[in-house]
C-alpha cells in the first residue's frame, strides 16, 4: 500500500456505493452491516447461487447479481469479498483493477504467492485493501490495547493460545491453520509489532478432511524488546467451544476469554519495597506458606464495550477509504499473516509425514 496518508481514490464525501461478493455465511452479515450503515448506499450483493442472492437483495433491498462484473458496472466504491478463500483472487481482482476499495475477508489469500499477488496489485492501483481479521475488533483485543495505549505497557514474554471448536464442515477447502489459527496469528504477531517468527515448529493431524485438522505450534520471536515465545494450539476437532489467550510478562498477565468476552489483568503492585523483601525472605530459606501471593499483586478485570466486532471491523474499513489512511489491517499484514500461516501449515507436513511407517525396502 502506499505509505502515504492520502491514498488515491478516497471518498471523503458523500454517500459511498459498497456491494458484497458472497452471501453465505459470513457475507449476509456485512450486507447487514452495509445496509444499516449511515452514508452508505448497498448497491448490490453477488452470489453463485441466484436464489440466496436474490433472498438476500430483498431482505436489504438492493439488486441482486451473479458476476463481479455485474456489481462492477453498477457502480460501487468499495466491496466485501466473503467467498471461499481459494477464490480470493478470482473476485478481488477485477475490483481492485478498477480502482474499488476492497475489504478481503480473512485469510487474504490460501498461499504466500497469492497473497503477494493481491497486496501488489492494491498497491499497483494505489486502492485500499483490508483484510477481515475480525478478532482484532473483539471487545477483549480492544480492551487490552486501550490498557497498552494508557501506558500500561507490558512487554510479552511467553504467549499460550487455545482456540478448539466442534467441526462445523465448514472452510473444509483449508486447514484448521488457515481456518481457525489464522485469527491467532494474526493478534499474536500484532502484539510483536508486526514481526515475524524467527523459529517455528509444529505438529498436527489429518483426521476428516485432506488438511491438518488439529495442529499445535511453536512461535520464537526475537524483537528490539527481547524474546518471545508463542504456543498456539487449534482444532475443530473438539466437543466445545474454547478460545483462550495468555499473555506473560515480567511486569504482567493478562488472560482473555474470547467467547464470554471477558480478561482479567495482573500487575505487580506498585509497592516495590515488600516485593523486594519477600525476594530476600526466600533467598534466606524463610517460610513463606502462609503468604498471601495476592496481596503482592494486582488483579482486575478488563473493562469490556459491548459492541458488534463486524460493526467496528466495517466501520474500519469505511473510514479508511473516505479518509485514505492505511486500514488497521492492510495488504502488508494479510500478507505476513499469510506467509506464518504457511510455515506453520508445511512444519506440519513435515511432522506428519514423518508418522509414516519405516520401510526398508
Amino acid at each position: 500500500m502506499p505509505s502515504s496518508n492520502n491514498m488515491p481514490g478516497s471518498q471523503s464525501r458523500g454517500r459511498l456505493r459498497c456491494g458484497v461478493v458472497g452471501v453465505g455465511r459470513m457475507g449476509r452479515h456485512h450486507a447487514r452491516v452495509y445496509a444499516e450503515m449511515p452514508d452508505v448506499e448497498l448497491v448490490g450483493v453477488v452470489d453463485e447461487d441466484p436464489e440466496r442472492a436474490e433472498s438476500i437483495a430483498e431482505t436489504r433491498n438492493c439488486r441482486a447479481f451473479t458476476t463481479e462484473s455485474e456489481l462492477l458496472d453498477a457502480g460501487v466504491d468499495a466491496v466485501s469479498i466473503a467467498v471461499p478463500t481459494t477464490a480470493h483472487m478470482k473476485s478481488a481482482s477485477p475490483f481492485l483493477d478498477a480502482g474499488v476499495a476492497c475489504l478481503i475477508e480473512k485469510p487474504l489469500a490460501p498461499d504466500t504467492e497469492t497473497a503477494w499477488a493481491l497486496k501488489e496489485s492494491a498497491e499497483r492501483n494505489g486502492v485500499c485493501l483490508m483484510v477481515g481479521h475480525i478478532e482484532r475488533f473483539n471487545p477483549v483485543v480492544r480492551a487490552m490495547e486501550r490498557i497498552r495505549a494508557e501506558g500500561h505497557e507490558m512487554i510479552p514474554r511467553f504467549i499460550e493460545v487455545h482456540r478448539v471448536s466442534p467441526m462445523t464442515f465448514r472452510s473444509v477447502d483449508v486447514g484448521v491453520v488457515m481456518d481457525m489459527m489464522i485469527h491467532d496469528i494474526d493478534v499474536v504477531l500484532n502484539l510483536m509489532d508486526g514481526a515475524e517468527p524467527v523459529e517455528i515448529q509444529a505438529s498436527g493431524v489429518a483426521v476428516v478432511t485432506d488438511h491438518e485438522d488439529i495442529c499445535n505450534a511453536r512461535l520464537r520471536f526475537e524483537t528490539d524488546r527481547g524474546p518471545c515465545v508463542a504456543n498456539i494450539s487449534a482444532s475443530r476437532l473438539a466437543f466445545k467451544t474454547e478460545r483462550l489467550t495468555r499473555i506473560t510478562g515480567e511486569d504482567g498477565y493478562i488472560k482473555i476469554d474470547y467467547a464470554a468476552k471477558k480478561g482479567t489483568v495482573i500487575r505487580r503492585t506498585a509497592n516495590e519495597i515488600q516485593r523486594q523483601e519477600v525476594i530476600e525472605l526466600l533467598r534466606s530459606g524463610e517460610d513463606l506458606s502462609d503468604l498471601d501471593w495476592s496481596e503482592l499483586v494486582n488483579i482486575e478485570p478488563l473493562e469490556i464495550e459491548d459492541l458488534d466486532q463486524l460493526e467496528l471491523e466495517i466501520g474500519s474499513f469505511i473510514r479508511a477509504v473516505r479518509t485514505g489512511c492505511r486500514p488497521p489491517i492492510d495488504a502488508e499484514a494479510g500478507f505476513v499473516n499469510v506467509r506464518t500461516a504457511e510455515r506453520i501449515v508445511e512444519a506440519t507436513k513435515e511432522f506428519i509425514s514423518s508418522l509414516e511407517p519405516f520401510t526398508t525396502g
